[in-house]
């Protein structure tokens, strides 16, 4: 289970239901992906182009509270 959390501009953003810590956000792009870390904005992973990974890390820093919402409120269950 992958609960979404936005959709947008062509990028899913999501995290595993068994994620780990430190908190991190997934993101996929056609057949391109990265793993952000959500406090620090860090890419911890990404084979994404440059232009898409920086766009990425602005939706991230945008909607950041968003994803911590719905990341406490599922691992809260």
């Amino acid at each position: 289970m992958s609960p979404t959390l936005l959709i947008e501009n062509g990028f899913k953003f999501f995290f595993y239901a068994n994620e780990h810590l430190p908190r991190h956000i997934h993101v996929v792009k056609g057949d391109d992906y990265a793993t952000i870390d959500r406090t620090s904005l860090t890419v911890r992973e990404s084979c994404m182009k440059r232009d898409d990974l920086k766009a990425a890390l602005a939706l991230v820093s945008t909607h950041r509270e968003q994803f911590e919402r719905k990341w406490d409120e599922f691992f809260k269950r």
